[in-house]
């Protein structure tokens, strides 16, 4: 749509919306007749799944190529994440056999959630544009950071929370673990009292897990879209005026360099800070109260 002019807020608003219909490439129109797929966010859905099967198969390409000589570069970076991971997990998770689960867990967490954030660091109108050509629709929809999307930072935490689950019973015994859910922490004559504390505590960790890396992300993704507006109208997906102000150009460029740089500290470390905060909860489980 050449010459549309397009608000700042239009802007920001429409790459803070995803893609929740199938589209028919060959004929620019949603598939509505296939399957109704408006309360699935398909993009954040996609990319998670797509990121979290290279980061799988990365590392087991690491693991299968890996030598006993002197290591390469690659290897020798693997080999320090690995070992970063397990010394982790060791100083919090005491149970051997509980590790030799737990610990490659988390490191898949680390490595897929790193993707996941590191696609932030795309310009925020690069597959948007090629969706769009693709496609043929205008105004086409894709957002490609998934830990920006509520849904699957929740469920990622979810995911934590099931493993905390499962390995309250199997340390314990669905007994044993009921038993703690309806005596800890003020005994057995405030038992309703425990289990809705109980309950709420697992509730909260879930939540604020999910959130603390969703509200980061977001955050992220909200500032590259400002910094994208600074070089002008140029800057939105669906159309390029005649001028381009040369000033907020240059802006643009730096303040987008500065920005990912410091960024790529937040991508790693809200990565760490979920894996941490999961061995941190499934080694919870494994306490006795």
């Amino acid at each position: 749509m050449a010459g549309e002019t397009v608000s700042a807020a239009d802007y920001i608003k429409h790459h803070l919306q995803s893609l929740t219909s199938v589209i028919d490439v060959t004929q620019g129109q949603g598939l509505q007749n296939i399957a109704d797929f408006s309360y699935i966010n398909l993009d954040g859905l996609f990319f998670s799944i797509l990121l979290s099967a290279i980061g799988c198969f990365v590392l087991w390409r690491a693991a299968t190529t890996a030598t006993a000589g002197v290591p390469g570069r690659a290897q020798a970076a693997f080999e320090l994440l690995i070992e970063f991971v397990d010394d982790m997990c060791k100083s919090i998770i005491s149970n051997e056999q509980s590790r030799k689960v737990v610990a490659p867990l988390g490191l898949a967490l680390f490595v897929s959630i790193f993707l996941m954030n590191a696609m932030d660091l795309l310009p925020v109108d690069l597959i948007p544009r090629i969706w769009q050509g693709m496609t043929g629709e205008h105004h086409a929809l894709m957002r490609v950071v998934p830990t920006a999307d509520l849904n699957i930072s929740l469920a990622l935490a979810i995911g934590v929370l099931i493993t905390c689950i499962v390995y309250s019973v199997k340390i314990k015994g669905f007994g044993g673990w009921m038993h703690e859910m309806f005596t800890a922490p003020f005994g057995p004559w405030l038992a309703p009292i425990n289990f809705l504390l109980n309950i709420l505590e697992f509730l909260s960790k879930t939540v604020s897990h999910g959130m603390r890396l969703f509200g980061n992300m977001y955050a992220g993704e909200l500032v590259f879209l400002l910094i994208a507006l600074l070089g002008g109208a140029w800057a939105t997906t669906w159309y390029a005026p005649d001028l381009l102000d040369p000033i907020m150009f240059v802006f643009h460029i730096l303040a987008g360099a500065a920005w990912a740089i410091f960024h790529i500290l937040i991508i790693t470390l809200q990565a760490f800070i979920f894996m941490a905060l999961a061995f941190v909860y499934i080694g919870q489980a494994h306490d006795h109260h």
